[in-house]
């Protein structure tokens, strides 16, 4: 029988009114094993298996139940295979996603703490790159950099970077571009994200973020990449060889195109979440990426697709999603290099040129506020003038 518990300074050493470490206590077989957690609090902050008086007693509870659950599992493991319990190889297996970069701390900190946020891999890829990016940088690498003026300094220096590419997008021959304010602004953010988690848990004293507030913004997006009518009908006309990943891309692009699903929410479709109402399949459901409610209703192109790969969505990895819609773009004569968000805009911009209305488009998307749909109110504006120009130019030569 296995037994695992969080339990405070077994060995008794820790001195009144001192920080003690926690630790998760396995038993198995009559014998007790100790596995460090790296969280310590003061013997008044802990009872009873968990830490309580403190102001992040939510979050290193959190913690603490990630990996006790890491460390039962590895147990298991272990017991299933026949194997003696090794207590040092449990700990390596554990925090071996916390193994420290060389010679920067702030980025071994935050490595260390990416298995403990519970975030979804879609998510954590917008952390990762923030690493690479301050060893790259070079001036905030110890605790006491954390400073006003090396922030805006990382500013700048963002400024002047490229966006990195993905392999997929190297062999495309896709040409690096300079970093926009839009990705300045996603460092900042989740930098300040991780500043704030190391001031919860002790690593610092302030967030240097807290008194720039307002200093970074997103920036202006207007501008969006959709398909006109007459592309969305070029695309879905093209016939890729059949049982190719080609074809899957085809047919999962047009998914999106007509539900206005992003790539993470299209891969988790499961067709039990829709129910049957009136003849068609109705769905109110939440967003991977940021767990806000939708309004889904399966069109018919989106049906038929459905039906041919038996009611359920072929995995495809992103990179050789958006790979293959770049080639199947240039095929269909559409000089837009395609991607798989271009479905979601798509999918905006068709919606408000038939009529729907603006608040009900942005319960389709899922978006956290009205205003991340009125951009494509503005894009929808913008090609009824350019419509008007060509009347104008008509009218013109006829006179």
């Amino acid at each position: 029988m296995i037994r695992t518990q969080i339990v405070f300074d077994y060995r008794g050493r820790t001195k009144k009114g001192n920080e003690g470490p926690i630790e998760v206590r396995v038993s198995a077989n009559g014998k007790h094993y100790y596995i460090p957690t790296g969280v310590r609090v003061r013997r008044s902050e802990f009872a009873f298996g968990a830490v309580i008086n403190r102001g992040n007693s939510d979050e290193l509870n959190e913690q603490l139940q990630i990996i006790l659950r890491k460390i039962t599992a590895e147990v298991t493991s272990m017991l299933n295979a026949g194997d003696e319990i090794d207590a040092a190889e449990i700990k390596r297996r554990v925090w071996s996603a916390a193994k420290p970069v060389q010679g920067n701390e702030v980025v071994a900190w935050i490595e260390s703490q990416l298995p403990f946020l519970g975030l979804r891999e879609g998510t954590l890829k917008h952390y990762r790159p923030l690493l690479s990016r301050l060893e790259d940088f070079g001036e905030i690498r110890a605790w006491r950099d954390v400073t006003m003026e090396n922030i805006y300094k990382f500013d700048a220096w963002l400024h002047e970077q490229q966006c990195k590419l993905n392999v997929a997008q190297m062999k495309a021959g896709v040409k690096p571009r300079a970093l926009g304010d839009a990705g300045v602004y996603n460092y900042h953010k989740t930098f300040k994200a991780m500043l704030n988690r190391a001031l919860r848990l002790g690593m610092i004293s302030e967030n240097p973020y807290s008194r720039l507030r307002g200093q970074f913004r997103r920036g202006e997006r207007d501008e969006v990449d959709y398909l006109t009518e007459d592309e969305m009908i070029a695309f879905q006309k093209f016939c890729p060889m059949a049982g190719t990943q080609m074809e899957l891309a085809h047919d999962l692009f047009v998914f999106q195109m007509y539900t206005g699903l992003g790539f993470s929410d299209m891969q988790n479709f499961n067709m039990k979440d829709y129910r049957k109402v009136d003849g068609t399949w109705r769905n109110n459901g939440q967003r991977i990426k940021t767990g806000v409610s939708y309004v889904s209703q399966l069109l018919p192109p989106v049906v038929a697709i459905l039906e041919k790969y038996g009611r359920k969505i072929p995995a495809i990895d992103n990179a050789d999603y958006n790979h293959c819609l770049k080639i199947l773009g240039a095929a269909c004569g559409i000089e837009k290099p395609l991607h798989s968000h271009m479905a979601r805009h798509t999918f905006a911009t068709y919606a408000l040129r038939k009529g729907v209305k603006i608040e009900n488009l942005s319960r389709m998307l899922g978006h956290t506020n009205i205003t991340q749909t009125q951009r494509y109110a503005k894009v929808v504006a913008q090609s009824v003038h350019e419509d008007f120009d060509l009347l104008a130019k008509s009218l013109t030569s006829n006179q």
